[in-house]
């Protein structure tokens, strides 16, 4: 329940420094309620907080430091704190640390008023640089785009005189606007597309669940194109008629662009925005509309689950299946798991759309704890694509090349009928090895046990690891011979030069990550290739995530087999998502579509599935399995990751950990390990790994926190807990 604190009265703060509590101090003049972001002195600093409730009381009131003052934004809701406890309390993070992703907002403390930004002009700079270029640069980039001082001065790297000396010419604008203007309004009651039956009893469904103001979840299977988004924007129109807001997680930036298309034809209007393609100013609006209510709408990415939301209605996670909802680095958390949890204590519905849904929605939805709705054909006149394999035993391929016959001439069948085609492969760079063909030594990262990815396009090998580069090497690292580097394997640009050659008229784009400076950037390509402007596509995961290309009928996977290797309890179950996904993007339009996958194993029961397309039958299979080994969704599991510069030390701190399991014992879970991560050293810090498995219903973060608790780690190392481990690097 909140509560006011008279001025002088003792009070939490919960601040977002790394401390293990809430501090007290004396509620500022003018008194303060719970939840209000505040200014507190700790030290000598000024940090940001929220007042968490009442003081512990075990210092005395005179002795306390005052509150500085109040921040003009909205307290934090009740509901908020309730989550931010609850997620930190499974994830076993300390409280600051998850308190801070509730304030990623830069400028909070600033009061309203107007703001100086900075956009491209329509003058030539007097005096060409280097360093004008890139601000020029940077702002054509992103036109129609304002960006504070140091936001251009960042992103162009250069100085803020730079920027400042572009002004009199005119090639840069200054302007005073608004901070924080409103949204558009949306309008709920606008007409949508028309839908078919089965859309229709959805919708309604999904309205229904809306309408009730209470908590549910509902797992949306419809297969690829089939009209999910349509459906689950019916959801939307509901809570916004309820006066509620509503977030709809995206897993891929790059989705923004048609998404935010189709939400502007719905409502009338455009949505917020969160993710990291936005600029600082937009953020900091963003997060203070969500903060008022009057951010009715807000597409994001994960991150966006920590908005400081008033009344929260719906929230929608699209493809939930996707493993880019985990968040591997700093706090580890699951968007989709985060979002059920929320909606639980906000009292809102939450909707998991998906054509392949994860083992786990799919096993909550045969318990009864989620709901189930399904969609079985698309939309319109669009029919599923047909699924065939290429058994790449039969096919004659030379040496450095991956592209079958088969496929070459499906792909010059669509050229000629003016159609588009997607080569598939899920590498980014060049090639996966660089090797010498003097001694056989690998280019490996000095910072990490990986090898080094060539991206010959950039000129740079780059460790998909760390992020380290390096340049292209004319002599082996090891044997320091010249001229006999070699790259061997295939990564989509070594794809688009095959193809290049192979179809030497026809336009090729790629869609990768690596090769896109900017999200906006990305987003542009993926716009320009669905109005036709390519007729054939080379890319990696990110072309499975949603796109709708209208003009795609072939879709060609280069090496199905690749997500069937390695030890992973999940592998069978990505590979058939992965692949069931990709050859989605085929035929969504008024022409049929066409997937082909290579393979070397046609006869592998993975394969199998994907080709028959009972996706029921293969899931139950593989909740058999899991539910025998005793794994998620059946079982519980937990990853533990020591690191140091010292591998030895991590290794003493992974054997004390296990030589005492009492905790861990009294739940009936097992430890496994230690043992060295599969990637043993990452931006120099050696990595052991421990695996904890327990039984479904086990209390196993009270374990796991008592467990880990009774070892004092040394200064140099790191512990890590990650509840629920989607990878096991």
């Amino acid at each position: 329940m909140t509560r006011f604190h008279p001025p002088g009265a003792p009070v939490a703060v919960l601040t977002t420094q790394p401390l293990d509590r809430a501090l007290d101090y004396r509620a500022p003049e003018g008194g303060v309620e719970d939840g209000a972001f505040v200014e507190v002195p700790l030290g000598p600093r000024k940090v940001l907080g929220v007042v968490w409730g009442a003081a512990a009381g075990d210092w005395p009131v005179e002795k306390l430091r005052p509150i500085l003052r109040v921040l003009p934004v909205p307290p934090m809701a009740q509901a908020f704190r309730d989550f931010i406890e609850r997620s930190a309390a499974y994830t076993l993070t300390p409280l600051p640390a998850m308190l801070r992703l509730g304030l990623r907002a830069p400028g909070l403390g600033e009061a309203p008023g107007k703001r100086r930004v900075y956009t491209l002009g329509t003058g030539e700079p007097d005096r060409a640089t280097a360093a004008r270029a890139a601000v020029i640069d940077a702002l054509q980039s992103r036109p129609g785009d304002v960006f504070a001082l140091s936001e251009l001065a960042d992103m162009a790297g250069v100085s803020s005189g730079v920027v400042k000396g572009l002004l009199k010419s005119g090639a840069v604008l200054e302007q005073a606007t608004p901070r924080d203007a409103d949204y558009p309004t949306l309008d709920p009651q606008r007409p949508g597309k028309t839908l078919a039956e089965d859309q229709i009893a959805a919708a309604e469904g999904l309205r229904t669940s809306v309408k009730s103001g209470t908590y549910g979840t509902t797992l949306l299977k419809g297969v690829t194109g089939s009209g999910k988004t349509e459906v689950y924007l019916e959801a939307v129109a509901e809570a916004l008629a309820q006066g509620r807001q509503a977030l709809v997680l995206l897993p891929e930036i790059a989705l923004t662009g048609e998404f935010l298309t189709r939400v502007e034809a719905r409502f009338g209007a455009r949505p917020a925005e969160w993710h990291s393609g936005v600029t600082q100013a937009e953020r900091r609006r963003c997060w203070t509309h969500v903060a008022t209510g009057q951010a009715r709408l807000v597409v994001g990415a994960r991150s966006s689950l920590f908005l400081p939301f008033r009344s929260l209605g719906l929230i929608v996670v699209d493809e939930e299946h996707d493993t880019s909802y985990k968040q591997e680095d700093g706090v580890l958390y699951s968007a989709r798991d985060m979002a059920v949890l929320r909606a639980s204590c906000e009292g809102a519905q939450v909707i998991l759309a998906t054509a392949t849904p994860s083992l786990e929605s799919w096993a909550n939805a045969e318990l009864g704890k989620y709901a189930r709705l399904d969609l079985t054909s698309r939309f319109g006149d669009a029919v599923m694509p047909k699924l065939a394999t290429i058994d790449m035993r039969d096919e004659q391929l030379p040496g450095g090349r991956w592209v079958s016959p088969t496929l070459q001439r499906a792909i010059e069948a669509r050229i000629i009928e003016g159609e588009q085609s997607l080569i598939f492969l899920n590498r980014r760079g060049y090639a996966p090895v660089t090797l010498c063909r003097a001694c056989g030594q690998q280019v490996a990262c000095h910072q990490c046990d990986a090898r080094m990815v060539e991206h010959r396009f950039q000129k740079r090998l780059m460790c998909h690891q760390c992020g380290e580069t390096a340049p292209m090497p004319d002599a082996c690292p090891s044997c320091k011979v010249e001229g006999k580097m070699a790259a061997v394997g295939p990564g989509v640009e070594r794809m688009a030069e095959e193809v290049t050659t192979l179809f030497p008229e026809a336009r090729v784009a790629i869609l990768s990550s690596d090769l896109f400076g900017s999200a906006r950037s990305l987003k542009a390509k993926v716009e320009e290739i669905a109005r036709g402007g390519a007729d054939i596509i080379v890319g990696t995961q990110l072309v499975a995530k949603g796109h709708n290309f209208p003009k795609l009928t072939l879709v060609g996977v280069i090496d199905a087999d690749l997500g069937l290797q390695g030890s992973d309890l999940r592998a069978a179950e990505r590979t058939f998502q992965l692949m069931r996904q990709v050859s989605g993007r085929a035929g969504r339009a008024d022409k049929p579509g066409v997937a082909l996958m290579q393979t070397y194993q046609p006869e592998h029961p993975v394969i199998r599935a994907i080709l028959s397309g009972d996706e029921e039958s293969f899931l139950r299979e593989e909740a058999d399995q899991r539910r025998a080994a005793g794994v998620p969704p059946y079982g519980r599991m937990a990853g533990i990751v020591i690191s140091d510069t010292d591998g030895a030390t991590a290794f003493d701190v992974g054997n004390a950990l296990a030589r005492d399991i009492t905790p861990l014992a009294a739940i009936g879970a097992e430890v496994y390990g230690p043992a060295p991560a599969p990637i043993a050293r990452i931006r120099g810090r050696h990595r052991v790994r421990l695996l904890v498995k327990a039984p479904r219903q086990a209390p196993i973060q009270p374990a796991l926190a008592d467990w880990v608790g009774r070892i004092i780690l040394p200064r140099s190392t790191r512990l890590s807990i990650d509840i629920d481990p989607q990878s096991f690097l």
